[in-house]
């Protein structure tokens, strides 16, 4: 590993991190359980968005730069996800995103989506159904890929629901929605950065960054497979989606991008800075050995509390009081229904489990 003049790993150096060495990019102020509502910046991705920053506050710039930041991105989350950087398409919300495909459905679709399902990936489908001939049933999330049949023509859902942490069987239902041939819409927002993805499998994949990806808030991401690249309609292009994008700041005629790029939004520059150092940094750890690390740690802590195994780096329990007894000793954790929510990521050590556990027990 080459070292910084400082002693500091260098992560913008090529070479595999092992989580131990990536982890001094990291300095939580104490114990923090709270990725699934949002990540912890690695320290090259919040210096690097600090000095874009200094230098918007200081005139001392063009942007341009700042873009290019943008499209590096892009092709780290492309690696991350395995699909061309051509696939892939940036925003700044997952409900954008999914209101775009929503928005396109022909009249008398039928929409299946799980009935825990975050409003973001739900919400724009039951838009549809308001105002159009879209219908939207709800299931239970355990029996999503039995309850697709001949009648459904599309599937949306989260590969991690973010109330309880559970991952769904994403084999059984692209099996089913193959079979069936519907087309499939997965919310990747609590899964990417911990748990591989192959966007490949599906129709879309949509997923927000500032939560398992570690970036800043207002980064998004699509991937979209031939179907929605020819359906959705791009209603919020702009300049950015431009085929070129430098030669689209005004007048006709419509010239969008033939790929996803039609999809992208103007970038919210400063976020873009510092999301591109941060996901290199990611795919440098790989996302296998993350998995291996979140999901140890989250079955360490199950263990503790007499709970069985799974494949979850989220943790949900109702235990009277938990939320309460984490708090008085400074732990960050959450309350989703009512039921404590604890999700590790690669920054958590068996250090933080142990004083979680010893904290609950208190």
């Amino acid at each position: 590993m080459h070292l910084n003049p400082d002693n500091r790993p260098d992560c913008h150096h090529g070479r595999v991190l092992t989580i131990e060495r990536a982890r001094e990019q990291w300095s939580p102020a104490g114990v923090y359980l709270n990725t699934a509502s949002y990540g912890l910046p690695p320290r090259d991705g919040f210096d690097a968005m600090q000095a874009a920053l200094a230098d918007w506050r200081g005139g001392r710039t063009s942007w341009e730069h700042w873009g290019e930041s943008t499209d590096a991105t892009r092709r780290a989350f492309a690696q991350m996800v395995g699909v061309p950087e051509t696939r892939v398409a940036v925003g700044a919300t997952v409900s954008g995103f999914v209101g775009l495909v929503a928005a396109a459905l022909p009249a008398g679709t039928r929409v299946l989506v799980p009935d825990v399902e975050f409003t973001s990936t739900l919400f724009p489908f039951l838009v549809q159904q308001e105002q159009r001939d879209v219908t939207v049933t709800t299931v239970p999330a355990a029996r999503l890929a039995e309850a697709i049949d001949a009648s459904t023509d599309v599937v949306a859902f989260s590969a991690v629901q973010m109330s309880t942490g559970e991952v769904a069987d994403l084999d059984a239902i692209v099996a089913a929605a193959r079979h069936h041939g519907a087309q499939t819409v997965l919310d990747a927002t609590q899964a990417c950065g911990w748990m591989p993805i192959d966007a490949g499998r599906f129709g879309a994949v949509v997923c927000a960054g500032y939560k398992w990806l570690t970036l800043p808030r207002g980064t998004a991401f699509m991937t979209v497979g031939d179907a929605f690249l020819q359906s959705v309609v791009p209603h919020s292009a702009g300049w950015y989606a431009g085929a070129d994008v430098h030669g689209s700041y005004f007048g006709p005629p419509l010239r969008l991008a033939e790929d996803a790029r039609r999809f992208d939004t103007s970038p919210a520059w400063f976020s873009w800075v510092g999301a591109q150092p941060a996901l290199e940094l990611l795919n440098r750890i790989g996302v296998p050995a993350v998995y291996e690390h979140d999901v140890a740690l989250a079955n360490r802590f199950r263990a503790g509390l007499g709970m069985e195994p799974s494949d979850s780096a989220i943790v949900s329990l109702d235990r009277e009081g938990a939320a309460e007894r984490l708090q008085r000793a400074g732990i960050v954790a959450a309350l989703r229904g009512g039921r404590l929510r604890a999700s590790w990521h690669l920054y958590n050590t068996d250090a933080d489990v142990d004083a979680a556990l010893e904290a609950l027990a208190g």
